[in-house]
């Protein structure tokens, strides 16, 4: 199925539409960040981001992928993870909301790491309202149903049972695991080559019919841009990287005048 949990609408949870102070203020929605040591350029953006961008929004979505890879919150030792989460944590204590994804490469994260760094888990795909607008949020990869390898990897990992399985290992041997996976996939920043690893879509029509919006936020492809679909507009957020080639990076500001892309600052 293409829902993992029933869609639900956040517009009663969601600071924001005339609720809270800040109700003014803009959402933020980000995704595919894929944060690690090994891509300091980009941490340093994300840091940025966090510590200065973010200040003028009333919430933060980040849509999945915040890490290249999490095999179990005991990632929580290491100093890096521990920084990040402290670093996110600082929105909270501001009074700024934020929402996490899972993606495809950070789906375990859990209970532990949302409580460290302040953030509310969303499941995906979820609805919001924000500003009047009714939007649909995805990470992305459930849209790609025509990698049938894929998806099949996908229901599988996302079985709980599977999940105890994998935690219950040792985490050096997750961590290398999830290591090993990286360096062969270039540190997972290959580009999309076919129409199979992107969106399918019936799968887009699907979400657009179930989720009763004409408005859908995702990520995953690394192939941002904005589509006019049959049923409504479709915006693909940008990943981050600014230590491989060409600087790539971006967010949408969503306020009253509506949805906007906008440029890492």
């Amino acid at each position: 199925m293409l829902q993992e949990t029933p869609l639900r609408s956040v517009a009663a949870g969601v600071p924001g539409e005339g609720q809270h102070p800040r109700a003014a203020r803009p959402f933020f929605l980000l995704s595919d960040i894929h944060l690690s040591e090994a891509i300091p350029h980009t941490v340093a953006a994300f840091e940025h981001f966090i510590r200065v961008t973010a200040e003028q929004a009333d919430s933060v979505f980040i849509l999945g992928d915040l890490f290249e890879y999490w095999v179990g919150d005991d990632m929580l030792v290491e100093p890096f993870v521990a920084r990040i989460a402290a670093l996110l944590h600082t929105l909270s204590e501001r009074g700024i909301a934020l929402y996490i994804m899972h993606g495809n490469r950070d789906f375990l994260l859990g209970k532990r790491f949302m409580k460290a760094a302040g953030a509310i888990w969303l499941p995906d795909p979820f609805v919001i309202t924000a500003f009047g607008i009714r939007v649909a949020l995805a990470h992305g990869d459930g849209l790609c149903t025509a990698d049938h390898g894929y998806q099949m990897f996908r229901r599988f990992a996302r079985n709980r049972f599977a999940q105890m399985l994998f935690l219950a290992s040792p985490f050096r041997w997750r961590q290398k695991l999830a290591e090993n996976m990286r360096a062969k996939s270039e540190h997972g920043r290959m580009r999309p080559v076919s129409l199979k690893y992107d969106v399918a879509p019936k799968a887009v029509a699907a979400l657009f019919k179930a989720s009763k919006t004409a408005t859908i936020i995702h990520g995953h492809t690394h192939l941002p841009a904005r589509h006019r679909e049959p049923g409504g507009m479709r915006w693909v957020l940008p990943d981050w990287d600014l230590d491989h080639g060409a600087h790539r990076g971006g967010y949408l500001r969503i306020d009253a005048d509506g949805i906007r892309a906008l440029p890492l600052g």
